[in-house]
């Protein structure tokens, strides 16, 4: 059989190949030889230990949003690099509000109670005319911003150009020069940025201190925080709470101190996974594009980092 060459260096290889057969995809083969692969469908944490037994790799399509693990200075960067869009907003989305609800609504208070047979009662807030600022306007951050605003929330975007992108979700965009300005106005901050070198420890004390008492969500990458930074901050009561689903290592160690901070909710990476179904959706536009000599969607340029 002639044709390209694709391996699979998933979590779940029987399953993507499953439904890579049920796409019957012309001209394409699976193959178990990764010297032979020309197209590489992976998990980048999988694949960059691996990357050197892939020597005729052409493209390689993440089953992830994050690519870092590929981007490391010594690996191979000799090919095309593609990543999944599209797909996170409904869930990212999810995990906020649901969180902030949850939060301001006291239902973890009455859960405890429950178990009490305690009757009590408290005042709690309205999600209603609070603002969120998202750090990142992509298709995440516009999905979260469409999904605050259906409950009245007035969303502010944080970005690298402060240019609002058509169809904007957002009241206002800043500058992320300008981010002290935007978090003083928020009642609810979240990251979804990737990790960059222009975003590393990008929340640390500085911003931190223009905070008055924001819940502060992290689904972006750990890397963006500096955690000794968000402590302080939580204990000095610019932030009121933290939800943290990403961190620098993972998992996090047992003596990390999130583990039993009254303040903290740790979640292991969960606000948004990639379906293998929504995955192979969006290879097999690629691949139909790869094959007949157009550009690849979602390319990542290895100098920005996304």
């Amino acid at each position: 059989m002639t044709g390209f060459k694709v391996a699979l260096h998933t979590e779940n290889n029987a399953l993507y190949q499953k439904l890579l057969m049920q796409q019957n995809l012309p001209d394409l083969q699976i193959c178990e030889d990764a010297s032979q692969a020309t197209i590489v469908l992976a998990a980048p944490p999988l694949l960059a230990p691996n990357l050197s037994h892939y020597p005729n790799v052409e493209w390689v399509q993440s089953t992830y949003a994050g690519i870092d693990a590929l981007t490391a200075d010594e690996l191979n960067k000799n090919y095309q690099l593609t990543n999944v869009k599209g797909i996170f907003g409904q869930q990212i989305a999810e995990y906020v509000l649901g969180y902030s609800i949850a939060h301001y609504r006291h239902f973890s208070l009455y859960r405890e109670q429950q178990t009490n047979r305690d009757w009590q009662p408290h005042r709690y807030q309205s999600l209603s005319s609070k603002t969120m600022v998202i750090f990142g306007t992509g298709s995440i951050g516009q999905h979260l911003a469409k999904s605050a605003k259906a409950l009245n929330i007035r969303a502010i975007g944080v970005n690298r150009t402060g240019i609002p992108a058509k169809a904007c979700e957002f009241t206002d965009v800043f500058h992320i020069n300008e981010a002290a300005r935007a978090v003083k106005q928020a009642d609810i901050i979240v990251n979804t940025l990737p990790n960059t070198a222009q975003t590393a420890n990008l929340f640390d004390a500085a911003l931190f201190s223009n905070c008055q008492g924001a819940l502060f969500f992290n689904v972006g990458r750990g890397q963006s925080v500096d955690s000794a930074a968000l402590l302080a901050a939580l204990e000095a009561g610019q932030l009121e709470h933290a939800f943290l689903d990403v961190f620098i290592n993972e998992p996090i160690s047992q003596e990390c101190p999130y583990w039993h901070h009254p303040q903290v909710t740790v979640t292991p990476h969960v606000a948004a996974i990639s379906f293998p179904e929504q995955v192979i959706e969006i290879f097999v536009e690629n691949y139909l594009r790869w094959r007949d000599g157009f550009q690849l969607q979602n390319r990542i340029d290895f100098d920005r980092g996304y």
